[in-house]
C-alpha cells in the first residue's frame, strides 16, 4: 500500500506520562508526529510488524527528525527478523546525521514473550500469518498500586501528608520513631493497568487472540468488505467481519478498524463500519489523526455500576484524568 491524498499510511502512537511508543512507520510518519504535535522528544521505541514497505519506509525520516533535537534519548528499535540490517543499511547508505543510540531487539524462534519493558509498560509480541513474517504486539501498562485505605495509615500513626503520598506511589518509608511501613500494609490489591493491542497484515490465527484477550483497545486490520473475502484470503488479510468476530470473541472492550484498502474512497467507509458493528457492536473504523483515550478498566467499571445504582439510563464513562492517550498516527487510523 501507498499513502493516499485521502488516506495515510498505517501507524500508531502511545502515549503515556510524556513516553511514545510507535507501532509502524510507513512512508511520512514523521509528518503525523509534526502535525499532531506529537513531537519526538519523548519516542524511546519504534515497533515493526514487518519488513513490507508500508510498514517499515518511514522509520529513517522518523530517525532523522529525531536528530534534530538536542540531546535525544535512545532508541529501542523492535521487530521480525532483518529489520537490523535495514536501518542499518539505510543510514549506512543515505549517511544521515544520527545523534543517539540504537538499540535493536529482533524476533527469533526462542525469544521470549515479552520483547520489552521499562518503567511504564511491557510490549508482548506474537508471530502471525502473511505472506512475509509478521508479528503482532500488545501493550500493557505496569499494574498500578493498590488503592490507599486511609484508615489503615491512621491505625499505624502515620502522618497525613507527603507520606501517606510516598505510600500511594508504591514507595517504603521510615516513621521518625523508626518504624519502616512498606506499601501493602496501607493499600489494596495492585490494579491492572491498561491494555492495547496492535494487529495488522493477517489471516485468522490463534496469535490475534493471545493480542487481544481483554484488551481495553484493540486495533485491528479491517482491510476488506466481507464480499471481498478471496482477495483478504490471497493476500493474507482480515476482512471487517473477520476483524470484528475475532474482537467479540477475545473479549476486547474497544476495537478501531485499520488498514483499510484503498480500494474503498471515504464514500464507502459506511459500508465497512455497518459490516462491522453487525458482528462486534463496539467495533469502528479508524479515523486520520484521532485520540483515542483509554480509561482504567475498574474506573469504568466504578463510574458504570455508580450510575446503575442510581438508575442512571447515560453511558458509563472512565475518568478522563486518568486517561492514557493513543495517537493512531499516520494511517488512515491516523495520529
Amino acid at each position: 500500500m501507498m499513502p493516499m491524498p485521502y488516506r495515510l499510511l498505517t501507524s500508531l502512537a502511545v502515549r503515556l506520562n510524556g513516553r511514545i511508543y510507535i507501532f509502524d512507520a510507513g512512508e511520512g510518519t514523521q509528518l503525523g508526529l509534526k502535525k499532531t504535535k506529537l513531537g519526538v522528544r519523548g519516542l524511546g521505541v519504534v515497533v515493526v510488524s514487518h519488513l513490507h514497505a508500508d510498514h517499515c519506509l518511514g522509520i529513517p525520516g522518523i530517525m532523522m527528525l529525531k536528530s534534530q533535537i538536542q540531546d535525544p534519548e535512545p532508541l529501542t528499535i523492535l521487530g521480525p527478523p532483518g529489520i537490523t540490517r535495514f536501518i542499518q543499511q539505510a543510514h549506512e547508505n543515505l549517511e544521515f546525521y544520527l545523534n543517539f543510540p540504537i538499540t535493536f531487539v529482533e524476533w527469533s524462534p526462542d525469544a521470549d514473550e515479552v520483547a520489552y519493558e521499562d518503567t511504564e509498560v511491557r510490549i508482548i509480541w506474537h508471530p502471525l500469518e502473511h505472506s512475509r513474517f509478521c508479528l503482532g504486539y500488545r501493550l500493557e501498562e505496569l499494574d498500578r498500586p493498590g488503592k490507599f485505605k486511609p484508615h489503615l495509615a491512621a491505625s499505624l500513626e502515620i502522618p497525613k501528608g507527603s507520606l501517606w503520598g510516598k505510600l500511594q506511589q508504591g514507595e517504603q518509608i521510615t516513621l521518625e520513631d523508626g518504624r519502616e511501613i512498606s506499601p501493602d500494609q496501607v493499600l489494596g490489591e495492585p490494579r491492572r493497568g491498561r491494555h492495547v493491542a496492535y494487529v495488522v497484515d493477517t489471516k485468522p490465527s490463534k496469535g490475534i487472540y493471545r493480542l487481544c484477550e481483554g484488551a481495553d483497545l484493540a486495533f485491528v486490520e479491517g482491510m476488506f468488505l466481507p464480499e471481498h473475502a478471496e482477495h483478504a484470503e490471497a493476500k493474507g488479510h482480515l476482512t471487517v467481519v473477520d476483524a470484528a468476530r475475532i474482537a467479540g470473541r477475545a473479549g476486547v472492550r474497544r476495537a478501531v478498524l485499520v488498514h483499510i484498502s484503498p480500494r474503498y474512497n471515504d464514500n464507502e467507509l459506511s459500508l465497512l463500519a455497518e459490516a462491522a458493528k453487525s458482528r462486534f457492536d463496539r467495533a469502528e473504523i479508524g479515523e486520520d489523526f484521532r485520540v483515542y483515550r483509554v480509561p482504567y478498566p475498574n474506573d469504568e467499571e466504578s463510574a458504570g455500576s455508580k450510575q446503575r445504582a442510581a438508575g442512571s439510563k447515560q453511558r458509563a464513562a472512565g475518568s478522563k484524568s486518568n486517561s492514557q492517550f493513543v495517537k493512531w498516527s499516520n494511517g488512515y487510523e491516523g495520529t
